[in-house]
C-alpha cells in the first residue's frame, strides 16, 4: 500500500487510476482531432489545448472517485465497473459543462466534449477488459507471515481470502497458543530462525497476532526479523490500515495512546475546516431555499404538523445542541422523552418523508447548526442523548467518538449502512474512531466525494 495524506491506497487502486487518468487525457485529444478533422482545422500542438484536457480529466477522475469506480466491487465486476463509469462520465460531463459556463475557456467544444465523454467509457472499459483480473493477482498484493494461530490469526485468515484483499498470508507460526485454530500454523519450536524463515518466505510484512501478549512476546524474534527489513505490525494497527476502522476486539488503551493519531496540531487544519463549513453551508442554504420551500408544501399537505423539528443531540466533548430536519415522520412518531430506533419499513414515515430520506433531502436543514458552529459537515452523526447514555455503558470508547464535531455526513455514513441496533452502533463507532484519529483534510475531501455515492445508491437509508 501507498500512503497519502495518511490513508492508504491499494497498490492495485493507485496503478488503475493513473492508467485511468491517461486514458481520459487520450480520449480527450482524439476527441478534439476527430471534431478538428470533421471541419477541416489544421492541427495545433497539444499544448496550446493542454489546459480543457487537464480540466476535462481532473473533473471526470473527480467525479470517477466520488461515484465508487475503485471499490471493491467495481475491481472485481466488469458489469458493476461498467455502470458506476456511466453515471460518472454522465456526472463528469455535467460539471464540465458547468465549468464551461463559468470558465469558458477551460471547456471543450460542446461536440468536442460528447466526443471526449463516449471516448472515455470505451478506453475505461477497454483498460478494465484488457487488464482483467490482473489488479487482483498477487503480484500486487503484500505478503505477509502472521505470528499466531489462535482466533486473532484466523481473523486475519478470513480477511485475506474477501474479494479485493490487498495482501495474502504466505504463513502462519503458532506461539505455543492453548487454543490453535490454524492447522497449517508451524510451530515456533520447529523454526530454527524465524527471520530467516520470514525471509525465505519473501515476506514484506509481520503481523504480531498473539492471543496473550502478557510475558510471550518475542522480543528477540521481533529484532531479528526488524533489522531484515521486513515491516513489523500489531494486529490493530494492520487491522485499522487495511479495514479502515479501529477493531474494538483487539485494540487496547496503551495501543490508543502510543499509535499514531489524534494529533493536535490541527490548528490550520481545522482553521481551514471551519471556512469551508461557513462558505459550504451559506451556499446550500441559499442553493436548497426553492427546493426546501417545495418539500415544505408537500409536507404540509400529505400531514398535519410542522414542516420542521427540532431533535437534542450530542456534539462535541458531549455538549447538547438542537439540530433541525424536514420532518419525515407523523407527528405522533414518538412517546414524549421517548427515544425509538428507526426501522425498516418504519410505519411512522410518511409517503414524503420516504422519498426525502431516500435522497438525503431531510438532512439539508442541518446546514443551519454547521453555519452556527455546532456541526461541520463532516464527522460522525450525532446521537441522541438517550441512546448515547446506553451506548456508553455497553461499548468501549464510546465516548472517544464525541471529541471531534459530529457531521452531517461522515466516514461511517459512506462504509456502513444505516444500523438501528447495539451491533450496528459498534461497526459504526469502529468508523468514527478511525476518522477521529485520522483526520485530515484530504480524508473530510474523499468523505464528501463519496457521499454523492451515498445519495446516488442509497442502500442503506432509512
Amino acid at each position: 500500500m501507498i500512503r497519502l495524506f495518511k490513508q492508504y491506497v491499494p497498490n492495485a487502486v493507485l496503478l488503475l487510476g493513473l492508467l485511468d487518468l491517461i486514458m481520459l487525457g487520450l480520449a480527450a485529444e482524439a476527441a478534439w482531432s476527430l471534431r478538428a478533422s470533421q471541419i477541416g482545422q489544421v492541427p495545433t500542438p497539444f499544448t496550446t489545448r493542454l489546459p480543457q484536457i487537464a480540466t476535462f480529466i481532473v473533473v471526470l477522475h473527480i467525479a470517477m472517485v466520488a461515484v465508487g469506480v475503485y471499490g471493491a466491487q467495481a475491481l472485481q465486476s466488469l458489469r458493476f465497473a461498467t455502470a458506476r463509469l456511466l453515471v460518472s462520465v454522465s456526472l463528469g460531463g455535467l460539471a464540465q459543462s458547468a465549468l464551461f459556463f463559468l470558465v469558458p475557456t477551460l471547456g471543450l467544444w460542446r461536440s468536442t466534449l460528447l466526443y471526449a465523454m463516449a471516448l472515455s467509457v470505451v478506453f475505461l472499459l477497454a483498460l478494465r477488459i484488457l487488464l482483467g483480473k490482473t489488479l487482483g493477482h498477487q503480484v500486487f498484493k503484500r505478503r505477509i507471515v502472521v505470528l499466531g494461530a489462535g482466533q486473532r490469526a484466523q481473523r486475519l485468515k478470513h480477511l485475506a481470502q474477501r474479494p479485493g484483499a490487498a495482501f495474502v498470508v504466505v504463513g502462519y507460526v503458532s506461539m505455543s497458543e492453548a487454543n490453535r485454530v490454524i492447522p497449517e500454523a508451524i510451530a515456533r519450536d520447529a523454526i530454527y530462525n524465524l527471520a530467516d524463515h520470514v525471509v525465505l518466505l519473501n515476506a514484506s510484512e509481520v503481523v504480531l497476532a498473539l492471543e496473550e501478549r502478557r510475558n510471550a512476546l518475542p522480543l528477540k524474534d521481533l529484532l531479528r526479523i526488524k533489522t531484515t527489513g521486513v515491516h513489523v505490525n500489531e494486529i490493530s494497527t494492520f487491522l485499522e490500515r487495511e479495514t479502515g476502522r479501529v477493531d474494538l476486539d483487539s485494540v487496547n488503551p496503551s495501543w490508543l495512546i502510543f499509535s499514531d493519531g489524534f494529533s493536535s496540531s490541527r490548528m490550520l487544519s481545522s482553521a481551514f475546516k471551519r471556512l469551508f463549513d461557513i462558505a459550504a453551508s451559506t451556499v446550500l442554504l441559499i442553493v436548497a431555499a426553492p427546493l426546501l420551500l417545495g418539500v415544505a408544501i408537500a409536507i404540509k399537505l400529505e400531514s398535519k404538523g410542522p414542516v420542521f423539528y427540532r431533535q437534542r443531540r450530542v456534539g462535541l466533548y458531549n455538549q447538547g445542541f438542537d439540530i433541525v430536519k424536514l420532518r419525515s415522520m407523523r407527528q405522533d412518531a414518538e412517546a414524549p422523552g421517548v427515544a425509538v430506533w428507526a426501522e425498516k419499513d418504519d410505519p411512522r414515515i410518511t409517503r414524503i418523508g420516504r422519498i426525502i430520506r431516500k435522497l438525503r433531502i431531510d438532512e439539508i436543514p442541518q446546514a443551519w447548526s454547521v453555519l452556527k458552529g455546532e456541526m461541520s459537515f463532516v464527522g460522525p452523526r450525532p446521537e441522541r442523548p438517550q441512546f448515547v447514555d446506553d451506548l456508553e455503558q455497553k461499548l468501549p470508547y464510546y465516548a472517544e467518538r464525541h471529541m471531534v464535531k459530529p457531521g452531517i455526513t461522515g466516514w461511517a455514513q459512506i462504509n456502513y449502512p444505516y444500523g438501528a441496533s447495539i451491533e450496528d452502533a459498534r461497526q459504526k463507532l469502529e468508523y468514527d474512531l478511525y476518522y477521529a484519529k485520522n483526520y485530515s483534510p484530504f480524508l473530510d475531501l474523499l468523505i464528501l466525494l463519496q457521499t454523492v455515492r451515498v445519495v446516488l445508491w442509497p442502500e442503506g437509508a432509512r
